[in-house]
């Protein structure tokens, strides 16, 4: 049967792919040279990839096809199959040997298919016995690493790592330029040499030495692609290294720490959205909470955080995520440290000492009024804001984005001004207004407040109502209609919070719900709120028995809408 138009086209890539590769690998077989071995190192990646590309072609077509179509395909495992670099990468090894696998005829025909077979299970059996580490095409990384070549045997790598990592305390612990320190060339030298080894057990205390290892000059003289293979190997779980390891990673080289913060987004996207039990896990597992205590790396992880934010205008789903990784920071913190090792100041300069320590609490670790430190929050706050005693105001976005990432308190000030008899304390409007709306100015933020008591005293009266029907809280939504997206956002929050919290609310919170999820993003910003409520009454342990019975089962309902 002749190929379709696309298999040719395929088999021509893979065709082209190959003989650029076997020109690679005619080069790579004199790995003596350093200038060598480094091409090596930094193709290995994109090899590893043109090898599963040669897997998935292979797995498509019998061992004749192949050969047919890619005359070249022996000669291209062959030399792969004895390159020890590339036997060392990450899966390379285990690619090889599905290729191989491919190959082998169940039932050969003539003696051409029998030669096949005999080639293809010599090479099997090499790449199943070469990592024994006791062949001597090993020798090429020892001379990398300044031994003379030996004849391998079992124990020589393992011993041979001790050396290196003793030998670089040393040098890391001698403050005088003596014979014994290890050179800086070398050190450079050995991490290069580590790039295609660092998914190798035996290689890893020779991986944290060399991470945790600092010369004496400013310039950094680890490889950067030392660290990058080091870093994808930690993010796919492919090695684990202690806290101080990684925190030297992330501090020494920043592209880390940005992969590692785009590689949690990526996870957190491709995953349920708004269930953050799930969002805390990985974000646990990424150890960027932990990491986070050195104030050098909360500082950049924030910013990144800060960015986000700037550029999906504050995105709801942003703000959430922000909020379970500073909860996840603060419990680090604790675990950490009982009394603080770094200031407060050292990981929110742009906030207060005073209001850092308040808002670092928690809510939930106050116990009795909570009034009071509310009132003292928003005071704090709103002299930040709009305090213009030297002129000028201060930075609404700043002290917007500090107090954001203590959401509990705004869950809070919601709830105490929902089940209050009292009138609202200005403070308490004031927190609610800015937190929706931080780019206000004060008498836009003033109008608001009028507005939202407003709001409250409508919620109060139906509080108490006694036929209490949907439509009522349905007419009071619809009454902000032509407001701006974040006022009509927070009128939703505060008849959400009316359902879970009033007498009457639960009888019509399926109606009232039904009648306020027009659009699947209306829909979403419901699931988020009652997600986001459910998880604070689970930290807190306080779940209300017939709210939280409730919640669960709307937020179940409405998941299984969309």
């Amino acid at each position: 049967m002749a190929p379709s138009p696309k298999m040719a086209q395929d088999s021509l890539g893979l065709v082209s792919n190959c003989q650029f590769w076997l020109q690679k690998l005619s080069i790579w077989e004199q790995a003596s040279t350093l200038e060598t071995q480094q091409d090596i190192c930094l193709h290995l990646p994109r090899f590893q990839e043109f090898l599963m590309q040669v897997y998935q072609s292979l797995k498509e077509m019998n061992s004749n096809t192949a050969v047919e179509r890619v005359p070249i395909i022996g000669q291209v495992l062959t030399k792969s199959c004895w390159n020890p670099f590339i036997l060392a990468y990450d899966e390379s090894q285990k690619i090889l040997i599905w290729c191989l696998c491919c190959l082998i005829n169940k039932e050969p025909q003539n003696s051409g298919e029998s030669e096949l077979n005999s080639w293809t299970r010599g090479l099997l059996s090499h790449l199943l016995s070469a990592f024994r580490f006791d062949i001597k095409e090993f020798g090429v990384f020892t001379q990398g690493l300044g031994y003379e070549p030996v004849d391998y045997c079992p124990g020589v790598l393992e011993n041979m790592v001790l050396s290196l990592v003793s030998e670089l305390k040393e040098s890391r612990s001698d403050g005088f330029n003596t014979p014994s320190r290890m050179a800086p060339e070398r050190v450079t030298s050995l991490s290069r040499v580590c790039i295609p080894l660092v998914t190798l057990p035996d290689i890893k205390p020779l991986l944290e030495a060399l991470l945790t290892y600092h010369g004496h000059g400013s310039q950094e003289i680890l490889w950067p692609e030392f660290f990058e293979a080091v870093n994808e190997a930690f993010l796919l779980r492919k090695i684990s290294l202690p806290m101080s390891a990684i925190i030297s990673l992330w501090l020494r080289h920043l592209p880390s720490l940005e992969k590692a913060m785009v590689h949690l987004f990526e996870k957190l996207i491709s995953s349920e959205r708004n269930c953050l039990r799930r969002t805390e896990s990985y974000i646990q597992a990424s150890w960027l909470p932990q990491a986070a205590c050195h104030p050098a790396i909360f500082r950049m992880v924030d910013e990144m955080f800060r960015i986000t934010l700037l550029e999906t205008d504050g995105a709801p789903e942003i703000l959430a995520l922000l909020q379970v990784f500073t909860r996840c920071f603060v419990e680090a913190l604790e675990r950490e440290n009982k009394q603080l090792r770094f200031a407060l100041q050292t990981y929110f300069p742009y906030a207060t000492p005073s209001l850092a320590t308040m808002l670092l609490q928690l809510p939930e670790a106050i116990q009795g009024c909570q009034l009071q430190p509310l009132q003292y929050i928003s005071d704090l706050l709103r002299e930040a804001v709009e305090d213009q005693t030297y002129g000028s105001q201060g930075h609404p976005f700043e002290s917007w984005f500090f107090f954001v990432h203590f959401g509990g308190w705004v869950n809070t000030v919601a709830e105490l001004l929902l089940k209050s008899e009292d009138d609202p304390p200005v403070a308490l409007l004031w927190l609610l207004a800015f937190y929706y709306s931080p780019q206000d100015g004060r008498l836009q933020r003033e109008q608001t407040m009028v507005e939202l008591k407003a709001v409250l005293g409508r919620l109060r009266t139906l509080f108490r109502s006694t036929s209490l029907t949907a439509t009522d809280l349905q007419a009071l939504e619809n009454s902000t209609t032509e407001a701006r997206p974040a006022w009509r956002q927070l009128v939703r929050r505060l008849l959400l919070d009316f359902l879970l919290w009033a007498p009457g609310g639960h009888a019509i919170a399926r109606e009232t719900i039904a009648l306020m999820a027009g659009t699947d993003e209306l829909t979403h910003e419901i699931i988020g709120f009652l997600d986001q409520t459910l998880y604070r009454w689970e930290h807190l342990g306080i779940e209300p028995p017939r709210s939280g019975k409730l919640a669960r089962e709307l937020l179940q309902e409405l998941r299984a809408q969309v």
